[in-house]
C-alpha cells in the first residue's frame, strides 16, 4: 500500500521495467538507484521505496505513535524526498537523510493533532527488513511497554538506536541534533528504563 501511494504523485509507472531492475544476480546499490531516479527513472525510485518502506514506517511510528498517521507521514516523506533528490549530496548515506525527512513529517503530524506520543511499538513486531534484527529477539514485552512510557524525545532515540539499529551518527542526523546529544538522551533514557523495570519487579 505504501509503495504504490508514495509513487502515485510522481506521475510514473513504478512497475515499468528498467535496466537497473533487470540486473541479474545483484541488488543495485542505493547510489545507483538514486542516480537513475535523479534522471526521472521512477522505477528506480520505487526500488528505493520498497527497500526502505519498513524502516520509514517504524521511524514515523516511533515519533507519532499512530499507525495510520505513520503510514501517511512515511508516504509524504517519500514524495518529498523524491522532489528533493536534486539537493541530495552525491555519496552521502541515503538512509539517515531519508529518515530525517520521515521524522520531520511525523513530528508535524503529531503537533498538528495536538497529541502526546503514546508509543505501543506495534511496528516493532512487524516483519523486519533483512538488514535489521527482529526486535522480539532482544526485547521482551515488559521492556517494550517500558519504552512506551518514556517521554517522546527519549522514546525516539531508543527506537532509532536499539530497534532500528541506527548508528549514533545516523540517529543524530535523523533527529537533527549533535551526536553528543544522542548519547546523553540515550543514557538518560536507559537509566529511566532501568529504574522503571526495577520498580515494577520490586
Amino acid at each position: 500500500m505504501l509503495r504504490a501511494a508514495a509513487l502515485a504523485p510522481l506521475g510514473g509507472n513504478p512497475s515499468a521495467p528498467t535496466g537497473v531492475l533487470r540486473s541479474v544476480g545483484r541488488e543495485p546499490a542505493d547510489d545507483e538507484l538514486i542516480e537513475r531516479a535523479r534522471s526521472g527513472d521512477t522505477a528506480a525510485y520505487g526500488a528505493l521505496v520498497r527497500r526502505y518502506e519498513q524502516v520509514a514506517f517504524r521511524t514515523a511510528y516511533a515519533v507519532c505513535g499512530d499507525a495510520a498517521e505513520a503510514e501517511d507521514a512515511a508516504q509524504d516523506a517519500f514524495v518529498k524526498a523524491y522532489a528533493a533528490l536534486p539537493r541530495f549530496r552525491r555519496g552521502a548515506p541515503w538512509r539517515p537523510w531519508l529518515l530525517r525527512i520521515v521524522a520531520n513529517e511525523a513530528r508535524n503530524r503529531r503537533r498538528a493533532a495536538g497529541r502526546r506520543l503514546h508509543l505501543a511499538l506495534r511496528a516493532a513486531r512487524a516483519e523486519p527488513e533483512a538488514a535489521a534484527p527482529a526486535p522480539s529477539a532482544s526485547l521482551d514485552g515488559a521492556l517494550l511497554a517500558a519504552v512506551g512510557r518514556l517521554e517522546p524525545s527519549h522514546r525516539e532515540v531508543v527506537v532509532l538506536r536499539h530497534l532500528l539499529d541506527l548508528s549514533e551518527a545516523e540517529c543524530a542526523q535523523v533527529l537533527g541534533c549533535r551526536k553528543g546529544t544522542v548519547k546523553s538522551r540515550l543514557s538518560r533514557a536507559l537509566a529511566r528504563l532501568r529504574t522503571d523495570l526495577e520498580a515494577r519487579d520490586a
